[in-house]
């Protein structure tokens, strides 16, 4: 049921927890919505951006390079990998597991999800000048660290 409209706003939509909750989902509305209009999903852009920056590796040290949890890597890199975006190689030092690599058609993939990403930024933080969009982010990640140095996030 939605308020009325000329009523003053509960005292709870001033929370910074609120506040940051209901914008942390509009965020991944918009790029959910990106992603899945380039059939891709966050995990896809996040190991494909991994892959670029920090180069081939195996499975469990992607998992722990992007952040993403062992049980969905397999996944995901199945997903990236059936569409040749990414190329599995047996270990030349250990023949039990597999190398990933990032193919040429994965960096395009990777360009076309950067590019949708940064338009999303723009929708998102569109009301803040480039200045206020600086702060924001940097206060953000300065929440973010001492939540996972206290170990209360991923």
């Amino acid at each position: 049921m939605e308020k009325p409209a000329d009523s003053a706003p509960a005292s709870w939509e001033s929370l910074p927890s609120w506040l940051l909750t209901q914008t942390a989902g509009h965020a991944q509305r918009l790029v959910g919505d990106a992603f899945s209009a380039a059939q891709a999903r966050g995990y896809h852009y996040r190991l494909l951006a991994t892959l670029e920056e920090l180069g081939p590796a195996s499975q469990a040290t992607l998992g722990r390079r992007s952040g993403i949890h062992l049980s969905d890597m397999v996944a995901a890199v199945n997903e990236l990998a059936d569409r040749k975006l990414v190329e599995r190689a047996p270990d030349p030092s250990d023949r039990r597991r597999n190398i990933i690599s990032l193919t040429a058609a994965g960096r395009q993939q990777l360009r076309r999800l950067e590019k949708r990403l940064a338009e999303c930024q723009d929708e998102l933080l569109a009301p803040l000048s480039p200045g206020e969009r600086q702060r924001l982010t940097e206060l953000l990640a300065k929440l973010l660290d001492h939540h996972r140095r206290a170990g209360d996030a991923p």
